[in-house]
């Protein structure tokens, strides 16, 4: 059987591990994790979404989003 995105998204979750949208593009193949992660919650999975800050690559300071559950 072939796992959904949304599958994906809340098996690597369920490792304990977070996730952002970068990681989830590199790690899942998943290229809309904010959609996928709004379709989780409204399934009923308690995801929180923390706001970090990084550089990108012009060295600027950014926030994205990291997903946990």
């Amino acid at each position: 059987m072939k796992l959904t995105q949304k599958d994906r998204i809340l098996q690597y979750l369920r490792t304990g591990q977070s996730l952002t949208r970068l990681a989830a593009w590199d790690a899942l193949g998943v290229l809309e994790a904010p959609a996928r992660v709004s379709e989780l919650r409204r399934d009923g999975h308690s995801i929180i979404t923390t706001m970090i800050t990084v550089t990108n690559r012009f060295g600027e300071k950014v926030k994205i989003a990291r997903w946990a559950i």
